[in-house]
């Protein structure tokens, strides 16, 4: 399915700034789908020079490059129309509107399959624009149509004049930084204002949201903007909702802003009412977000306790370490004193982790940070006469710290078995090096720890290896990593040993 970019650039010769408005145009007209309980197309002339249109027929050719279907009510399309060519009579009230550029409203309904709908056409222009530069279908299933009561007859006559805001180019407001979506939607609640600022209507929703801020009265009658400062707690929060909501009756477009008081959460998003550029009041659209908020606030001290506790492990390890450190340098035995090291550089390859855990977001880690860590303190094992280089040749990515730990101690087994005993007895001019590497394929981690180095002793095989580094290796691997390891002479001599990790879920 082709994007709304991708149709527009195919059929017609509209440019950049025309494209970048019908991308706010259908980000926000939910609301108008909603409001109007109908379905809206997005319609542009097919460019008769691109070959597409039908130069036999009296009408202009038009393709659909974007649909949104009420939430409020039935839709009059079960069928996607979006890519879809029209022309002749079917296209016929979009060329009215195109061309005289007013919204159409003169036709009978029509059927689609057993579903009668009425269609309108309504002229896209950019604001300060003259030009109409598309076409809104706003088609709307007359299959369960009633009597509309005083909430549809409010949702009705707004979508109206935002309608008339879409002709005129007023509508969408401009954008504001970090707004992503046209939430609160109108089901969430709607507040209509006169030019005065008085509440004409209010939706149950929207009465049920300022009683949850302590409002005990109706809210019709009332000046919401005085309304909103004195419900909200902080003065200085009020002050900015009832300023927003001024600047929407002056015609202005604010942004949106949640508001707290008496333990509830509200966001708020005034609209200003400016059909054929009179100011006739506004649009005020809020919705109860105080439970999405408290979830959110439980995460995030989650989230700070976990991090805490990462960050108490790395303490406690690196005190183990250097515990560990102290008993080294007391013992005699020149083998006690290798395996306390060792231990050291262990604790020490876990407590890198758990620092890195500490400073991040979630429970993932940036492995490579981790992996060059790792490498530095190998390096330092090194005799000063062997000079092996080591050097990571690719990114290992983002890991969960499910994989992260198991994964650095094994790399810190390999690479202090690859430059303790893989450049023994190598000359002194020879260059020694161990280069890391890793690669994604299929849901798994493929990572390669390869050595120049004198190679594997006849005979070698992993399973059967006494050295203690190696058994915690293949342990973890196998075990902890749910993987596999292998290690086998490199092509062009050395040793490389080859691990493939699973990254699907554990």
């Amino acid at each position: 399915m082709s994007t709304l970019s991708e149709l527009v650039e195919e059929h017609t010769s509209l440019g950049t700034i025309e494209i970048e408005h019908l991308h706010r145009l259908a980000g926000d007209w939910q609301l108008i789908a909603d409001l109007s309980f109908a379905d809206l197309l997005l319609w542009v002339a097919v460019d008769p020079t691109r070959g597409d249109a039908d130069d036999e027929n009296e009408h202009a050719a038009f393709v659909c490059v974007a649909q949104v279907r009420p939430t409020t009510g039935p839709t009059a399309y079960q069928d996607d129309h979006v890519g879809r060519v029209i022309t002749g009579q079917e296209a016929a009230h979009l060329a009215i509107a195109q061309s005289q550029g007013r919204i159409w409203r003169e036709g009978d309904p029509v059927w689609y399959g057993d579903t009668p709908a009425r269609h309108e056409a309504i002229p896209v222009r950019r604001r300060d624009g003259v030009d109409v530069i598309a076409v809104i279908g706003r088609d709307t299933n007359l299959s369960t149509a009633r009597t509309p009561s005083q909430l549809e007859m409010n949702y009705l006559n707004s979508a109206d004049d935002l309608a008339q805001m879409v002709a005129d180019g007023t509508f969408p407001g401009p954008p504001h930084p970090g707004e992503t979506t046209s939430a609160p939607r109108v089901g969430d609640g709607l507040i209509r204002l006169d030019a005065a600022g008085r509440v004409s209507y209010a939706s149950p929703n929207a009465q049920s949201a300022y009683r949850r801020l302590g409002l005990p009265t109706h809210l019709v009658g009332e000046d919401l903007a005085a309304v909103t400062s004195r419900v909200v707690d902080d003065p200085v929060t009020g002050t900015q909702a009832a300023e927003r909501i001024r600047a929407a009756l002056r015609g202005e477009a604010p942004a949106r802003l949640e508001v707290d008081g008496r333990g509830a959460t509200v966001l708020q998003r005034a609209l200003p009412l400016v059909p054929a550029g009179v100011p006739i009041g506004a649009l005020v659209l809020v919705r109860d977000v105080t439970e999405i908020r408290r979830r959110e606030r439980a995460l995030l001290t989650k989230d700070a306790t976990i991090r805490e506790i990462h960050h108490r492990v790395k303490n406690n390890l690196q005190t183990v370490a250097a515990l560990l450190r102290l008993q080294a340098r007391r013992v005699s035995s020149a083998d006690a004193r290798t395996a306390l090291e060792e231990s050291v550089r262990r604790v020490a390859s876990i407590a890198i982790v758990h620092e890195t855990l500490a400073n991040s977001v979630d429970e993932e880690v940036v492995f490579d940070g981790v992996v060059d860590r790792i490498a530095a303190a190998a390096v330092d094992v090194a005799a000063p006469e062997s000079k092996v280089h080591l050097r990571r040749a690719s990114s290992f990515g983002v890991l969960p710290a499910g994989v992260a730990t198991p994964l650095a101690m094994v790399l810190n087994e390999l690479l202090l078995n690859a430059v303790e005993h893989g450049f023994t007895g190598q000359e002194e001019n020879d260059l020694a090096e161990v280069v890391i590497s890793a690669h994604r394929f299929r849901r798994q981690l493929h990572v390669t720890v390869a050595d120049n180095g004198r190679g594997l002793p006849d005979g070698f095989r992993l399973d059967a290896s006494d050295r203690l580094g190696l058994q915690i290796v293949r342990t973890l691997a196998q075990e902890d990593l749910r993987g596999s390891i292998e290690m086998r002479p490199r092509a062009g001599g050395g040793t490389e040993a080859v691990l493939v990790v699973p990254l699907g879920r554990r």
